[in-house]
């Protein structure tokens, strides 16, 4: 009896779809190791960059050997560094969220009055207890939540439209009266000491930054991180209209409350700290999207990325471009916004052609 031949199978032809859709996937992920390393060469810089450290850059070896240089990158320059990064991180994805929950590209973490908020309340406390670092941060967070709580409030009770639409209008009204709330109390201070510091504080900075500012206000923003990480795979979903999401098992109503309040209280702790920092939150997001496409999976972890990258970049040089510290807000606000016209004028030439 003869034995029957054993025939292999035609091997079976994957998918065009599925390859490209793997061949993406991969892309993005080199993608963002290289940006994770571009950060961390980033960090060592500016560890070492400043008005001391020639010689620590030329010779990292000096830093065992010199304890001044030492004491300054372990309790001055490490501390900034990391409010830098985490700040950035958190400001670019609670504007990346934003955007995707309210389907609108120009929206950004101030939204709801948390910005017009914090600002008044860090006024208050100038005020009322001068430049006292601790005061402006709870007096600054408190009335930033108060900005989201009165939005989320008002829009309650509204009668018209939908849910997104009544909050966003809350917001705008929200924010106007807390910036009119601010321009009372700048009336009221005092020109010669209050006056300037309200001024200095809503130009943004880190100069206060401390091992203490960083163990306050860390824990907020990594809770709110790793939030915001986590649910990336459903940010995809929540940005689709409620009876498509109803339909998916999802309560989009709650969820986006849910992920709009943690948002915004990252976006609370860090302006509490570093003051008012415009353009992360609304620029970032931008090319995020443009590097990665819309997929929040990939988009949110790039945001939190270059959100870091660009707060240390401009942070890096506030302090060490010229003898005086530039004030960090009007470094974002030039950046940001001389890529936000590149971006239009990119994207306008892309349309004609």
């Amino acid at each position: 009896m003869t034995q029957k031949q054993h025939v292999d199978p035609l091997p079976r032809k994957e998918d065009p779809e599925v390859t490209r859709y793997r061949m993406v996937n991969l892309h993005h992920r080199r993608q963002l190791i290289g940006m994770l390393c571009l950060l961390l060469a980033l960090i060592v810089l500016s560890l070492l960059s400043g008005r001391y450290p020639i010689a620590g850059i030329s010779n990292p070896f000096a830093i065992s050997q010199d304890r001044l240089l030492g004491t300054i990158i372990l309790n001055v320059r490490l501390p900034r560094v990391i409010l830098a990064i985490f700040g950035g991180a958190v400001l670019a994805g609670a504007g990346f969220v934003f955007q995707m929950l309210f389907a609108n590209p120009l929206v950004e973490p101030g939204f709801l009055g948390v910005s017009q908020g914090a600002a008044f309340g860090a006024a208050g406390a100038i005020i009322l207890f001068g430049y006292s670092a601790t005061m402006i941060q709870i007096s600054a967070s408190f009335f930033g939540l108060s900005g989201l709580i009165a939005s989320y409030i008002l829009a309650k009770r509204f009668r018209f439209g939908g849910w997104i639409l009544r909050l966003v209008l809350s917001g705008i009204a929200v924010g106007a009266l807390f910036s009119s709330g601010l321009s009372i109390l700048k009336l009221f201070a005092d020109p010669t000491t209050n006056l300037q510091d309200i001024t200095f504080w809503m130009m943004g900075g880190l100069w206060n930054s401390s091992w203490s500012i960083v163990v306050s206000v860390l824990p907020t923003m990594l809770v709110t991180l790793c939030i915001l990480a986590a649910s990336r795979w459903r940010i995809n979903l929540l940005s689709l209209d409620d009876r498509t999401a109803h339909s998916i098992g999802l309560s989009p109503a709650k969820e986006r409350s849910l992920l709009l309040f943690v948002a915004t209280m990252g976006t609370t702790a860090i302006i509490s700290t570093a003051g008012l920092v415009g353009w992360v939150g609304l620029i970032i997001p931008h090319i995020s999207r443009r590097v990665f496409g819309s997929d929040a999976r990939f988009a949110l972890p790039g945001s939190l990325v270059l959100g870091a990258l660009f707060l240390l970049t401009c942070d890096t040089l506030g302090r060490t471009l010229l003898s005086g510290e530039i004030p960090l807000g009007i470094l974002t606000s030039i950046i940001g916004s001389a890529i936000f016209i590149g971006l239009l004028l990119r994207k306008q030439t892309e349309v004609k052609l």
